[in-house]
């Protein structure tokens, strides 16, 4: 099947979907999509920064839901990084069928007994949690009742990965967009976690140029294409029913976007490559310019959005779907901060 074609298929089968069809689930599957930044010694693609980036702008451009629920989830693939090599390879063992997700709030506790942290508590917003094989979490640290804390008086708090059938997914996702990303709430009770299933964010054992980009710099990047690949899918779509002269601004911004996110990701593999790190000062501007780019787009799409006539307010039409999923996934905690 030709590309263009692939795409307009995958945008079909998305349209107006709550959960994806297996047809959409065994795609992502047979194309190793969950796996973008797992090294090849574990099954998976091993994309540099730069590629994977056009990857997720690629696939949030066919469908919001599609990119939002593939990088979120390459996202938690990601932290094979951060285990050790055992774990790593237990957790990967049948690479294809992995697919991680959760949580990045602190919702819960993990009790330290010997080896192991029994968990509790009730975790939000787990992207694609009906198609994880794993979940991923971050809990407070606690020793004979009592909480850890870091040196400057914080609490002490670890991530944990949990096979699905630990956790109990709470069907509570009920939005106006984003819906095949079904990202639900999740419990845990009283679990106990090997300690050798945890890890701390920015902590690598794998040697990958990827695994020595700060966390929150990947968080950004990789968010930041998906609201660019999703205004694309809005352009391509009003494209359809109004004048190209108020599409002009929209243009303008995604082009933008599109130029800021290559020169970041170009020179993030450049200081990488060159064994320079990624200093925090960088870390904060590419912050700020990932989110006034995502303020601007979503003025420019509003701007648009009353000249596209009532086919853009009706349910079953991409261009409200598109709509919907983007301001859905504006309300992600890195960009409302």
């Amino acid at each position: 099947m030709k590309k263009d074609n692939r795409q307009q298929a995958l945008r079909e089968l998305c349209l107006g979907a709550d959960i994806f069809p297996e047809e959409v689930l065994t795609w992502i599957t047979g194309q190793n999509l969950w796996n973008i930044w797992v090294p090849k010694s574990y099954g998976g693609l091993e994309l540099k920064l730069s590629d994977g980036l056009l990857k997720l702008q690629e696939l949030a451009r066919i469908d919001g839901s599609l990119g939002w629920t593939v990088t979120l989830c390459s996202g938690a693939n990601f932290f094979i990084g951060n285990l050790e090599p055992e774990p790593a390879k237990e957790i990967f063992e049948k690479p294809k069928a992995t697919i991680l997700g959760g949580s990045g709030g602190v919702f819960g506790t993990a009790e330290k007994i010997g080896d192991n942290y029994k968990i509790s508590g009730t975790w939000r917003y787990a992207t694609g949690a009906p198609y994880l094989t794993h979940f991923t979490l971050n809990a407070e640290i606690f020793e004979n009742g009592k909480p850890l804390l870091n040196k400057d008086g914080s609490p002490k708090v670890r991530s944990f990965i949990l096979p699905k059938n630990q956790v109990q997914i709470i069907e509570d996702w009920n939005t106006m967009g984003l819906k095949a990303s079904v990202t639900h709430s999740f419990k845990v009770e009283n679990v106990l976690v090997p300690e050798r299933f945890s890890f701390i964010y920015n902590n690598f054992y794998q040697p990958q140029d990827i695994f020595k980009i700060p966390f929150s710099v990947f968080a950004d990047l990789t968010l930041w294409v998906n609201y660019v690949g999703m205004a694309q899918h809005f352009l391509d779509e009003s494209r359809l029913v109004t004048s190209k002269n108020i599409l002009k601004n929209l243009e303008k911004s995604i082009a933008i976007s599109k130029d800021q996110i290559s020169t970041y990701s170009e020179s993030i593999e450049e200081k990488i490559s060159a064994e320079n790190k990624v200093l925090d000062s960088y870390t904060e501007e590419i912050h700020t310019s990932a989110s006034n780019s995502v303020k601007k787009i979503s003025e420019k799409i509003i701007e648009i959005y009353p000249y596209l006539g009532v086919k853009a307010s009706q349910k079953d039409h991409p261009l409200n779907q598109v709509f919907c999923d983007y301001f859905t996934a504006t309300q992600h905690h890195i960009f409302t901060k």
